[in-house]
């Protein structure tokens, strides 16, 4: 296979991963819905560039450390999951207050981007599927580390493009749920998915 066979083998790949409705969904769609186009954004591009930090440790050969090394994926798994379940607590338990700051204050950009990078980064499945799939993606003739970071760039713009589509139609719909009550239930029910995810991460192998 060649390099412009791998590039494209691989964007179908991870255009089906991108699409599935998981985590990063979730979390773009409830900051966008609640917080506005800043914060979202501020999510998008920390979870993008925690995706390239897991392509650039992946051509680097520092991620297959943590495929071989149970101690390691245990350690970076459990911090995880404990990240997301403090998270989605804190939605689901915090008081709606009229005198609270409003959503996009108490969140902002930074905050936002603190929280998409997290969540990437403390997600030990994601280095694994590095590490399991760039390999078959890179042709012999080709530098390594080169292609690692080509091929995490095709999932970061593919990322980059979903998310935009995500905030798009979060701001039409943004309209209709200014309502204090039904965006409080979006707010808990974010959180009691981002928990389950936490959930899952802990238990699931």
């Amino acid at each position: 296979m060649d390099i412009a066979g791998s590039v494209l083998s691989f964007a179908a790949v991870v255009a089906l991963l991108t699409l599935t409705p998981g985590l990063d969904t979730a979390l773009i769609l409830r900051t966008s819905l609640l917080a506005g186009r800043g914060p979202a954004w501020g999510v998008t591009l920390g979870i993008q560039l925690g995706t390239l930090i897991w392509g650039v440790l992946t051509a680097a050969g520092l991620s297959a450390l943590l495929a071989a090394s149970e101690t390691a994926y245990q350690v970076l798994r459990w911090a995880g999951a404990a990240y997301l379940v403090w998270m989605g607590l804190r939605m689901i338990l915090t008081r709606a207050d009229a005198h609270a700051l409003p959503e996009q204050q108490a969140v902002g950009f930074g905050k936002g981007f603190g929280r998409g990078l997290m969540t990437n980064l403390l997600n030990p499945k994601v280095g694994v599927f590095y590490v399991a799939m760039l390999p078959q993606f890179i042709p012999e003739e080709a530098p390594h580390a080169v292609m690692g970071l080509l091929l995490a760039g095709v999932h970061v713009v593919e990322g980059l493009l979903w998310s935009v589509a995500l905030i798009w139609f979060a701001s039409l719909m943004s309209g209709l749920l200014r309502s204090p009550g039904v965006r409080r239930f979006l707010d808990r029910l974010t959180g009691v998915v981002i928990v389950g995810f936490g959930v899952r991460l802990a238990f699931t192998d």
